[in-house]
């Protein structure tokens, strides 16, 4: 089968590719087309694949082109990880958000839009082609914000996008590990959008377990939600939300601490990811250990401000091995080999939520099998949940809208209506801000 990888010479590409040299059996993957528009980072991701490759027998090849044309003639499967506008244009985001008081986090807020805003016309015309070119290959959308993305895309490849992210596996098996049972034997009853779900339940042997994690402050307080969100707020609720619901409930204290840290994340990882492909290039350069040593700062580091306004403490170790790459990869092998299985998903909602429309993207456990993902039925969401996720979902409609028309006006409303934006006058700013250092926002008249 043919993979390829648009944002090929992204820097968390060999997570995709080390998950493929350890699959083995009928139907895997044996071609590998990475696209990137910067040829630079194309060689050097395509060096680091090749020292992981080293004595592995059968390893997929590995092509790079910057053709995208010619990266999706013939594919099976497509992984979208695009970054439009590229790290800086993250930092940007960041940074004029905070200008204005309010959130600049890359998918949540106004620096989200900002990027949605960007990245929908590239992701539209990417899905274009797909339907053009191999209408017969599926795309997994890994592309932040990815719901939004998702659902952009859907609207021209239907249900042969799905979207995927790391953070619901990884809560999953953080509440698992802390109640002792093996991640891979519980189902997770996990509802919402993508960075704005919940946990309401986790069952073990059809028992759900949730209900003895939250009625023990010492066990609810042992791993990173319960220090993130606090024990008290977690057992209110009922239910442990996304690490990324810290930006909602906690907004004031995240805003503060991200103005006060001495560089935003964006900038963080610009001038990280620089330093690594600078060394990579050099000549004699050991790509896969620095690779390695990068990554490990980058994994460590997440969500710092976040964990340091709420005092939590530094991440345990057990929770910096990633995990989108294994969802990706089980997403793969369940539709191409029908081995069925439960992962959770970024999919059209169909009648899943009541309320939300059917073309709606949801995050919730999917049924995976040679025909597709198939969004299993669920509670309806509870009544702190409800409005939170109307509210966002109406947000990403404006979105949409905006890139489709090119309307400023619907880009404003877009901005004004998101709940972690406080005035219509603040949106306008942000709406001129953007438009002033993005040349991927000219679009908008």
């Amino acid at each position: 089968m043919k993979l390829t990888i648009l944002g090929g010479g992204g820097f968390r590409v060999p997570l995709v590719y080390g998950a493929l040299l350890g699959d083995r059996g009928e139907g895997r993957v044996t071609e590998v087309v990475l696209h990137d528009l910067d040829a630079g980072r194309l060689g050097a991701v395509t060096r680091v694949l090749t020292e992981q490759a080293a004595g592995v027998p059968d390893a997929p090849s590995v092509t790079a082109t910057t053709d995208l044309d010619d990266a999706l003639r013939g594919a099976d499967f497509v992984f979208s990880a695009i970054r439009v506008g590229g790290l800086e244009g993250r930092a940007n985001d960041e940074r004029v958000a905070l200008d204005q008081g309010v959130l600049g986090q890359e998918t949540v807020g106004a620096g989200g839009i900002a990027y949605g805003l960007r990245t929908v016309p590239v992701a539209v015309d990417i899905a274009r082609r797909v339907a053009r070119l191999a209408p017969d290959a599926w795309v997994i959308n890994f592309t932040n914000p990815a719901g939004l993305v998702t659902e952009a895309m859907s609207r021209h490849l239907g249900d042969r996008v799905i979207g995927i992210c790391d953070s619901p596996v990884g809560l999953g098996r953080r509440i698992a590990r802390v109640l002792g049972a093996n991640p891979n034997d519980a189902y997770i009853d996990y509802v919402g959008l993508n960075h704005l779900g919940w946990v309401r339940g986790l069952k073990v042997a059809g028992r759900d377990e949730l209900p003895r994690l939250l009625a023990d402050p010492d066990l609810l307080g042992s791993f990173e939600e319960g220090k993130l969100f606090g024990t008290d707020w977690l057992a209110s609720l009922g239910a442990i939300p996304n690490e990324y619901l810290h930006y909602y409930y906690f907004n004031r204290e995240a805003v503060r601490s991200y103005q006060e840290a001495d560089k935003t994340r964006g900038a963080f990882l610009r001038d990280q990811q620089a330093r690594f492909y600078d060394e990579v290039a050099a000549p004699g350069a050991h790509a896969l250990d620095a690779w390695n040593r990068t990554r490990a700062e980058r994994e460590a580091t997440y969500m710092a401000e976040n964990r340091e306004s709420a005092g939590a403490g530094e991440r345990d170790e057990d929770d910096l091995s990633g995990g989108y790459e294994k969802v990706a990869l089980a997403l793969m092998r369940a539709i191409a080999r029908d081995e069925r299985t439960t992962l959770i998903l970024n999919v059209r909602n169909r009648h899943t939520l009541s309320v939300l429309d059917t073309d709606a993207v949801i995050e919730v456990p999917c049924l995976v099998d040679a025909n597709g993902a198939h969004p299993v039925s669920v509670a309806p969401l509870p009544g702190h949940a409800v409005g939170l996720v109307s509210s966002v979902k109406a947000v990403e409609r404006e979105v949409l809208a905006a890139a489709e028309s090119g309307s400023r006006t619907t880009a404003v409303k877009a901005f004004a209506l998101h709940p972690l934006v406080d005035s219509v006058n603040v949106a306008r700013r942000l709406v001129e801000g953007y438009t002033s250092v993005h040349p991927g926002l000219d679009y908008l008249k």
